[in-house]
């Protein structure tokens, strides 16, 4: 895991000290991302330079040292990743040959690029990546984003300037151009609580898309193709379902996720994993365990302060697998020191609450191993989430109500006073605060009146209507709708899984995890999201993945085979904190600084609009707690990056 920066710049050409101060300068900036080495890599002709830092994980030795140039001097790779069938793309007959350096998976993936080529070696390549390559015969710049978008990678054209880097604060300093903020996406922000890819906070910047293969030319030329695609993926699944029993369901991925828990235990550094005593991580932590690599070392957090509390779910499953477990009790202290950490760490505005804890779980476990697997990705592959059922379950309900009844029901469900929802909590399922079941029950009498679509869209948003809040400009298309790919799917449930794995997933749970691990050089690894583990999901008929109201039935049966059902058997809870309590206690006053109407929004917010639900929230009136998040998150961020 690294931090990679780099560029073509006209300007540059000839400037061999310019070249490298700029290269270093930008690779300084995520130095927090590879802490144990740095390189540059300059090509003065074309004003083009690599700048690498190094988390070194496997083959400590300058042998995989970065940038590096391939054995016949063609190419030169910048990379960021993990590549887990390295060894098998070793063995292939047109690599026979080498006299290999050391055993870098970075090596692999350059020398594969010299000999076999660049399209088929990404078709081959297992893992997690961003890869800047550098055609010294084409003077071409190639860039390259893992499948999934596990890893991140910001692109920069303007003419015939192209920067990258795996975080924006690279761009920052660079000094190479203007950084102004997109109207558009702090709308979408707004809503979503993240930007959408491809979409970038700037204007001129863009996120490579997950699966998306990037060419860029010295003279400014630009190219890209798709060469895996979770959308095709899907329809080629749903067109050739299995036909499978259930023995056989279970056995196939018992197989193919202990296969990739296996190769993601590939490390030359201490490993472990993340575990909350869920489904997803558990499965993943038991496996590690039958691999029988020796002793699994495992990590969860415990906040009983919050009102909820998964530590004895996961200290109850590390003591069944035998796992080393470390376990760290997280005060509201703790929680709230995070918070004004947050604008540095999220260089684009991000306002998933969750990022507080992730980032403690993985400051603790840094303490201890240099690499963590984690359980992300079961959720959206196996039907996981709570909202599958829900949104489903209303849709066919209410395509049967009329439309005017429907508006009389979310009028009656708006007008319940807040006091009777807080008195209806402790009615509530294991887990929920308060504030959260306020939120459903809004959110409920808001999709009442909306199709499908509508219904997904308002269960994944943090705002209602953005629009009040950012007036300045419409939002961006959620992609995946905008061009129509959605429609091609048979089910409701399936648009849901596949919006959730284009979208949410590598927008706001991928890049969560990779800012809060990377912020502490926490290598994190998701062995669910293989590729082979995403392909073979999509051929599942619907019975493996909700059965009976049983989310994730087949995930669940193979987490049974190493764990008790008795120890998973339990409500789905969350890794949230206390907003809506927080907003109106410990973090009024931070709340109230960032509130400054003088202040406020640097013109992109409706400040008026923001501060009524700042009063409303506060008196009680209702609970705004995520809104109000996502603008606290923006100003935070804007005072820190753009307030300057």
């Amino acid at each position: 895991m690294c931090g990679i920066a780099g560029f073509i710049d006209p300007g540059l050409v000839s400037d061999a000290a310019a070249l490298s101060r700029r290269a270093r300068t930008m690779g300084d900036a995520i130095a927090h991302r590879g802490p144990d080495a740095s390189g540059i890599w300059t090509d003065d002709a074309f004003g083009l330079a690599l700048s690498h830092r190094r988390l070194s994980i496997v083959d400590l030795t300058a042998a995989g040292a970065q940038p590096m140039v391939s054995a016949d001097g063609r190419w030169v790779i910048c990379y960021n990743g993990e590549i887990y069938n390295s060894e098998d793309i070793r063995r292939d007959p047109a690599l026979s040959s080498l006299v290999w350096r050391g055993h870098s998976d970075t090596e692999t993936i350059v020398e594969s690029v010299a000999r076999r080529g660049l399209n088929v070696t990404l078709d081959d390549l297992n893992g997690m990546f961003a890869i800047a390559l550098w055609d010294r015969k084409e003077q071409m710049l190639h860039l390259v984003r893992d499948r999934l978008g596990i890893k991140p990678l910001f692109v920069a054209q303007f003419a015939e300037q192209v920067y990258f880097a795996s975080e924006l604060k690279s761009f920052h300093a660079a000094q190479a151009f203007a950084l102004e903020i997109d109207p558009s996406s702090v709308t979408s922000f707004l809503r979503f609580g993240y930007v959408p890819a491809p979409h970038c906070i700037y204007q001129g910047i863009r996120k490579l898309m997950p699966g998306e293969h990037a060419t860029f030319s010295v003279r400014g030329d630009c190219s890209s193709r798709r060469y895996w695609s979770a959308a095709d993926t899907a329809l080629r699944g749903i067109e050739s379902t299995l036909d499978i029993s259930d023995h056989e369901a279970i056995t196939q991925l018992s197989g193919l996720l202990a296969d990739a828990v296996s190769r993601q235990m590939l490390a030359d550094v201490p490993l472990g994993a993340f575990l909350s005593g869920g489904i997803d991580s558990s499965a993943v932590a038991g496996l590690m365990v039958a691999a029988g690599r020796g002793p699994v070392r495992t990590f969860s957090i415990g906040f009983p302060e919050f009102g909820f509390d998964e530590s004895k779910d996961a200290a109850a499953v590390a003591r069944h697998l035998g796992t080393q477990h470390t376990e760290l009790v997280v005060h509201a202290s703790d929680a709230l020191d995070v918070v004004p950490l947050l604008a540095e760490m999220y260089d684009e505005p991000f306002a998933d609450s969750s990022q507080i804890p992730t980032h403690l779980v993985s400051k603790l476990t840094r303490r201890h191993v240099t690499v963590a697997l984690s359980g992300d990705g079961g959720d959206e592959l196996f039907g996981g989430y709570n909202r599958y059922r829900l949104a489903e379950g209303m849709s066919q309900r209410l395509s049967h109500l009329p439309l005017g009844a429907r508006r009389v029901a979310a009028s009656a469900l708006h007008a319940i006073p807040m006091a009777w929802v807080d008195g209806a909590a402790s009615f509530a399922p294991r887990g929920m605060l308060p504030s959260q079941m306020a939120d459903k029950v809004r959110k409920l009498a808001h999709v009442m009146t909306l199709d499908s679509e509508g219904i997904y869209r308002r269960l994944v948003s943090q705002c209602e209507d953005p629009a009040v809040l950012a007036p300045l400009a419409e939002e961006h298309a959620l992609t995946p709708w905008s061009t129509g790919v959605i429609g091609a799917l048979p089910t409701f449930l399936d648009r849901m899984q596949l919006l959730d794995t284009m979208t949410y997933l590598p927008d706001d749970i991928l890049q969560k995890v990779d800012r809060a691990s990377m912020a502490v050089a926490l290598e994190a690894r998701p062995p669910l999201l293989d590729h082979r583990v995403v392909e073979f999901a999509w051929r599942l008929p619907r019975r493996f993945k909700i059965r009976d109201g049983e989310t994730k039935w087949l995930l669940r049966r193979v987490a049974e085979q190493m764990v008790p059902r008795q120890l998973l058997d339990r409500p789905k809870m969350g890794f949230g904190i206390p907003l809506a309590e927080w907003l109106r206690g410990p973090l009024k006053e931070w709340a109230e600084d960032l509130l400054d109407p003088q202040r406020l929004g640097g013109g992109f917010l409706n400040v008026s609009a923001a501060r009524r639900l700042w009063a409303d929230h506060q008196t009680g009136r209702r609970s705004w707690a995520y809104a109000l998040w996502t603008i606290l998150m923006f100003e935070a961020w804007r005072r820190r990056w753009a307030d300057v």
